[in-house]
């Protein structure tokens, strides 16, 4: 059952393992859009080719993620995120299509996207809502990723869960409203696409759908897939790195500290981190902002004592540390769940 106010921490980075369909599906877009000379500049760039790419379960987050910066600031259309996702179909879903198989609902589907990231991708957290007979998808941009670049791969995603959607249950499925936090533009072809109804300089990016869309039967004929392509990645150095800092959570160690720990000097550790678009900061903010917000969410803490238990000794310097994670100050999240019993 969807609870009614459920929040997912989603959110993958650098070279976190990412499914390579996804990669494949930009690589293909690319080159019918930007032309083959564009989509061999990406493989060059990412240092994996579209043959090899073939024998891939799995590629960085990374990859994923310069492969769509590329689609996104070479084509200079603000739809572009939204005509991606489109594109993609069922059958390119490779890794994904046994689970897929399993399930009876649009419901049974879209929890199972929110849920398992690392076999659907997903470059954000989540904070799922039911109101009003609806459900609502709201992104936490708790990574802090340029603005542009979020809205691009907000759109993407919806783009590509209506287009799989509407194949996946033979119907034309529509959304009820999108809010996008940016300012207003056409949006003919958004609402168009979507169904939805259009708010620019909303404060979040978000989505809903009503409750009668996701009782719709799956009724697409799956084949007998079979997953032959291996996974041959090595472990993430940003999960090794993410895994020390909640395991020592609050008491997070400091940059020399964990180049320490892990055996590097500080001037490799930040140049790996740089390598792969992060910082060990950003890290460690990703991790403080996404135990703040279940902890707020859960309803059983003052705001005062989360502070505390956060490992602050000034309640006002956790509220200011929260809304520069953020964008909005602890109450926000707080006054978000008054009306629902967390579960």
């Amino acid at each position: 059952m969807l609870q009614r106010v459920d929040y997912k921490t989603n959110m993958m980075v650098g070279d976190q393992t990412y499914p390579a369909f996804e990669l494949r599906n930009i690589l293909d877009f690319t080159a019918l859009h930007l032309g083959e000379t564009a989509k061999e500049e990406v493989c060059l760039h990412i240092g994996l080719g579209h043959q090899e790419l073939a024998h891939y379960q799995f590629v960085y987050v990374w990859q994923v993620e310069y492969a769509m910066e590329f689609l996104r600031l070479q084509s200079q259309d603000p739809d572009i995120g939204t005509k991606l996702g489109l594109s993609y179909t069922v059958s390119s879903l490779d890794v994904v299509l046994p689970h897929l198989a399993q399930l009876t609902t649009l419901q049974a589907c879209l929890q199972f996207v929110v849920n398992h990231p690392r076999l659907v991708g997903s470059f954000t957290d989540t904070l799922m809502r039911l109101e009003d007979q609806s459900i609502c998808i709201r992104w936490l941009n708790t990574g802090r990723i340029e603005k542009s670049q979020y809205s691009f791969q907000f759109l993407h995603s919806i783009g590509s869960l209506l287009g799989l959607a509407r194949e996946l249950t033979g119907q034309i499925v529509p959304l009820t409203k999108i809010n996008l936090a940016e300012p207003a533009r056409d949006s003919r072809f958004l609402a168009q696409s979507t169904g939805a109804e259009i708010c620019f300089d909303s404060e979040y990016f978000e989505w809903r759908i009503d409750l009668s869309w996701l009782s719709l039967p799956v009724i697409y004929a799956f084949s007998d897939h079979q997953i032959t392509a291996s996974e041959v990645r090595a472990v993430s150095f940003i999960d090794t790195v993410l895994d020390v800092i909640r395991e020592r959570f609050p008491c997070v160690p400091n940059l020399d500290a964990m180049a320490a720990q892990i055996h590097m000097s500080d001037r490799s550790f930040r140049r790996k981190l740089a390598q792969l678009g992060s910082s060990y900061q950003r890290l460690v903010d990703q991790v403080r902002c996404q135990k703040a917000i279940e902890l707020i969410l859960a309803n059983q803490l003052s705001i005062e004592a989360i502070a505390e238990t956060m490992g602050y000794a000034d309640v006002s310097h956790f509220r200011q540390c929260f809304k520069h994670w953020i964008g909005h100050p602890p109450g926000y999240f707080s006054r978000l769940n008054c009306h629902y019993v967390h579960k």
